[in-house]
């Protein structure tokens, strides 16, 4: 209590409210950032969980359509032919149809046989194509170029180089395995683009195999895609193998320039990206655990730089081979930047109100205090006997009713309760004020004070009463203040005597042109209430004029009661 009985006004009617708006703007950010946390805990994985989702659809539109290809190619049931040469047109509508299913991912589809015979279909583009064909079992392929399903073979070219596709890494493959295999990714060093192929075996009509159907898939657009995730600013995805090697990635590159100067895969363990390289190390160590790690997982792992990661991650596999980890981290500080912000944007609104707060406070205390002022600086001279201070306020408030009490007071401290004229108190103020006045302007003006006692009165209060004699004395002011001008002043002095300042006067005849116009002013019997009869009173008054009969105010009214005495009756000149 101690704290604020030491404020002003002005800070006892500001502080109290600005803090009361910075702690309410504190809790609000505390709770609302609370409420943010415990939201972003549970919802967070979900997100993630959802973009890892998305990823697997991309990932199935851009490696499971492979397996209709191959069967449009080559239709289970259907054995190889016996010679490519016999069977051209077939294939090529066949290959055709089966290289328009997902034509943006597959557009190669392509057939080799044990005796070294081939045959593809490179689609360009919706009408145009290129057939690549070898119809003796050594030598290189001639290339056509065929405009629709059912155009002729035109510009034919021959390959400089022997190609053998009973070598190549998906025949092989194939032929070894017996069942639909993924190949190892490769780089096609053209587009410098990873490539997956999907093959087939083709069994002979003897059961025995005939040849090798595959297709091509390229895995630029699967990157692509994953890059354009909408993930935040600090987070990342990316599609990897078991083993670490990079399909794609959402920051950075999945391939890097090997000692030979070829582009070779990277290893998620060899990026130069902190977050991805322990976004791996955590995934690898949760695939090899036991589960089912065919749904989508959500773990909070510890960040390169200490601070906590949300991980989401699913591992996709087929029946073909196919052994793909999906996975997308995100620092929990970025799904609590946002919480984060809005709880520094509370604390500013804070600020602004409390800003806001202290300028309509200090606008209405302005008001108020200048009221105040004038109500300490008029208490003040009314402590030091000046009742003429004007206070001019005007208010239906508290303030206003305590200027209104002030004012009343001050009616009271300057009034004598049994006339209403003014006391002995405000009378020897005005005097004050008067020479105050005379002495500032050195005009040479005079002024006179008037000592008055009603002769007789005694006789009133002893055959009437006391009672009667106030009524008489209430009478007898407001007689003597409708003889005065408008600037002269008469006061109760004490019991039956008043005391009247003449505010300016020429000369001495001018005070006492006015002494007898009070004393004739007597010479009417007072009527008052409850005697019942009139009264017949008279006046004694002494004169004394400033500045001849004295330089201050006790002197005057001394020499004014002096004179009054010799005006009495029965008294010498």
């Amino acid at each position: 209590m101690a704290f604020f009985r030491s404020l002003s006004l002005r800070q006892l009617l500001t502080v109290p409210y600005v803090v009361l708006v910075l702690l309410l703007a504190v809790m609000i950010g505390l709770l609302s950032y609370r409420a943010g946390r415990e939201a972003v805990d549970s919802l967070s994985g979900q997100l993630l969980g959802e973009t890892v989702g998305r990823i697997s659809q991309a990932v199935e539109k851009h490696v499971f359509g492979s397996a209709a290809v191959l069967e449009v190619a080559f239709p289970e049931g259907l054995s190889a032919p016996a010679r490519v040469a016999d069977e051209v047109d077939a294939l090529r509508t066949r290959f055709w149809q089966a290289t328009s299913v997902h034509r943006e991912l597959n557009n190669y589809a392509y057939y080799g046989d044990e005796q070294g015979h081939f045959f593809g279909l490179w689609r360009d583009s919706a009408q145009d194509a290129q057939v690549r064909l070898r119809t003796e079992g050594n030598g290189p392929r001639t290339l056509y170029k065929v405009h629709g399903i059912r155009g002729p073979l035109l510009d034919p070219v021959i390959e400089d180089k022997v190609f053998e596709p009973r070598e190549r890494p998906w025949y092989r493959a194939s032929r070894d395995s017996g069942a639909e295999i993924w190949t190892s990714i490769y780089i096609d060093f053209r587009t410098q683009g990873l490539v997956a192929t999907r093959a087939r075996r083709v069994p002979h009509a003897d059961g025995g195999l005939g040849g090798v159907v595959a297709t091509d898939v390229s895995l630029q657009s699967l990157s692509d895609f994953v890059r354009s995730l909408p993930l935040s600013p600090n987070g990342l995805a990316f599609v990897a193998e078991p083993d670490g090697k990079l399909i794609a990635t959402s920051r950075g590159s999945y391939l890097r320039q090997g000692a030979s100067g070829r582009s070779e895969r990277l290893d998620a363990e060899q990026s130069d990206d902190a977050l991805l390289v322990a976004t791996h190390r955590a995934v690898r160590e949760l695939i090899a655990l036991p589960g089912d790690h065919g749904a989508t997982r959500t773990v909070k792992i510890s960040g390169p730089d200490g601070a906590a990661v949300q991980v989401a991650w699913a591992r996709i596999r087929d029946d073909a081979g196919l052994d793909w980890v999906i996975a997308v981290a995100v620092p929990r500080s970025d799904f609590l930047q946002r919480i984060t912000d809005n709880v520094y944007r509370t604390l500013a609104l804070a600020v602004l109100a409390a800003l806001l707060a202290i300028g309509i406070g200090l606008a209405s205390l302005s008001v108020v205090a200048r009221d105040l002022r004038q109500l300490s600086v008029a208490a003040r001279r009314v402590g030091e006997g000046d009742f003429s201070a004007p206070l001019g306020i005007r208010r239906g408030d508290e303030i206003g009713d305590l200027a209104k009490s002030f004012q009343a007071m001050t009616q009271r401290l300057t009034t004598d309760r049994l006339t209403g004229l003014a006391n002995r108190e405000a009378v020897l103020r005005r005097l004050e004020e008067r020479m105050a006045r005379q002495r500032r302007s050195a005009d040479g003006g005079m002024f006179a004070v008037l000592f008055l006692d009603l002769d007789r009165f005694k006789e009133v209060n002893d055959r009437f009463g006391h009672d009667a004699g106030d009524r008489v004395l209430v009478a007898l002011g407001q007689r003597l203040q409708a003889q005065l001008r408008e600037g002269d002043m008469v006061a109760r002095w004490a019991g039956d005597e008043f005391l009247v300042l003449l505010d300016q006067i020429s000369t001495e005849a001018d005070a006492r042109h006015v002494v007898d116009k009070l004393k004739r002013s007597m010479e009417l019997p007072l009527q008052t209430p409850g005697l019942g009869q009139e009264v017949e009173l008279s006046l004694s008054v002494g004169v004394a004029i400033y500045p001849r009969d004295g330089q201050d105010v006790d002197t005057l009214v001394q020499r004014a009661d002096v004179a009054m005495y010799r005006d009495k009756p029965g008294q010498a000149g």
